[in-house]
């Protein structure tokens, strides 16, 4: 049986959450083989068994070790193994290399997070409010690594000549191709962004702070397929009047000519390889797998732009951020055509989208005490703000002062792009 993701992380207790959460990787990881949890496809990807045993560290350091009296850890020499990126926890294994990590097995990084689970799950009712703050920054935290580890195992399998699919097919349907963007007028003038201090942000949503947005429109809807195919088709990865000068460098060097996982037939039709292996190209739905530069490129051979960070967020700031096509239970990942209606649609869900922002800090920003201080400051720099929530980012998880980032050239998480023009 499916697990789903909680529908809302405030509707339960923290136990619950945490249940719900950790469960949910589990089912994401059941169809996986040890070999298949254990390859490492390129040095930004990891396999699903770190994926699975980071986030295990996480609870196990940061709660049990640090505020559980008596608590000894699992195996004192996989903390070595499982940090990330924590500076302040020390040396650990070169991020390139853990595709050679055979050893622990599948198995035993279950057992790892039983173990790791009946002891959190018994230490929950005695943890003060400060270290279930804790827990609930490591629950978020393995929702981003949900979201990884499909990222991660869908670009592993397509390095695999026979292309496996992972879950089951979802039926594409027949939607109608959508019609003309539509323009949205967006607030002109002084607005606010920011997480404001309600409810759970990680660190850098925040401190929330004035902007001055000029007149402008955002398109509708997301940029889709078949729009991304005329661009290809009037030469789009050939026309360097179209690039930043990075971006055509990387297009030449890589020989970049469609998004990530689009592949072409002998018959000259284009399909693409995701999660539940090679199928048609679904011309309704949203472009996704495609890099900043990409979206760029895309947005001047249009004639209009990428959206700020601040036009996006103050436009999704009265919006659903559960609504969407998101993440609900472990199975087929893909994006979906626009639902009917008016109005701003597909801001949460279906792609991530890029904007045109880099990724520095609010005003007045200042990183938290401590190795958790590290979880998102130090990144902020060559990267840009993508906004929103994708068709793998687990429901409930999302907000419109979420702040994701990747390099230009990353294209390998579900990323798409939204229109902007100037008035």
């Amino acid at each position: 049986m499916a697990t789903r993701a909680p529908s809302s992380l405030a509707a339960s207790s923290l136990g619950q959450r945490f249940a719900d959460v950790r469960a949910l990787t589990e089912a994401m990881a059941a169809p996986l083989s040890d070999a298949d949890a254990s390859v490492q496809s390129m040095d930004d990807a990891s396999p699903a068994k770190w994926h699975l045993a980071h986030t295990t560290w996480f609870f196990e350091t940061f709660i049990l070790r640090d505020h559980v009296t008596g608590y000894a850890l699992f195996d004192s020499k996989w903390p070595f193994l499982f940090n990330s990126y924590y500076e302040a926890e020390g040396e650990r294994h070169v991020r390139a290399r853990r595709g050679m990590l055979t050893r622990p097995s599948l198995d035993e990084i279950r057992t790892y997070r039983a173990h790791v689970d009946e002891a959190l799950t018994a230490a929950l009712p005695d943890l003060g409010a400060e270290v279930e703050a804790l827990v609930e920054l490591g629950l978020h935290h393995e929702q981003q690594h949900q979201e990884l580890l499909l990222m991660d195992i869908q670009h592993l399998f397509a390095q695999n000549p026979i292309e496996p699919a992972m879950f089951s097919a979802t039926p594409l349907g027949n939607p109608e191709i959508p019609g003309e963007l539509q323009w949205i007028e967006g607030h002109h003038g002084k607005a606010e962004i920011g997480w404001d201090g309600t409810g759970f942000a990680f660190d850098c949503e925040g401190p929330r702070h004035s902007v001055y947005l000029n007149g402008h429109a955002l398109a509708d809807r997301l940029v889709t397929n078949a729009e991304w195919i005329a661009f290809i088709e009037d030469g789009g990865y050939a026309d360097p009047s179209q690039w930043l000068s990075d971006g055509w460098r990387w297009v030449q060097e890589e020989a970049i000519v469609a998004p990530e996982y689009w592949r072409k037939r002998d018959d000259g039709q284009w399909y693409r390889f995701g999660l539940a292996g090679a199928r048609p190209i679904d011309l309704a739905a949203p472009v996704c797998h495609v890099s900043y530069y990409e979206a760029d490129a895309f947005a001047r051979w249009t004639g209009f732009r990428l959206p700020t960070e601040s036009e996006w967020e103050v436009a999704a700031a009265s919006l659903d951020s559960s609504a969407g096509n998101q993440l609900d239970q472990a199975g087929d990942v893909r994006t979906q055509p626009v639902p009917s209606g008016t109005g701003l649609r597909q801001m949460f869900g279906d792609v991530w989208e890029w904007t045109g922002s880099a990724y520095q800090p609010h005003p007045g920003f200042r990183a938290a005490e401590g190795a958790v201080g590290e979880y998102n400051g130090k990144f902020m720099v060559g990267q840009y703000v993508l906004k929103g929530a994708s068709c793998a980012t687990p429901r409930g998880h999302g907000r419109a002062t979420y702040r994701n980032f990747f390099y230009p050239h990353m294209r390998w998480q579900y990323a798409g792009l939204r229109l902007a023009r100037d008035l």
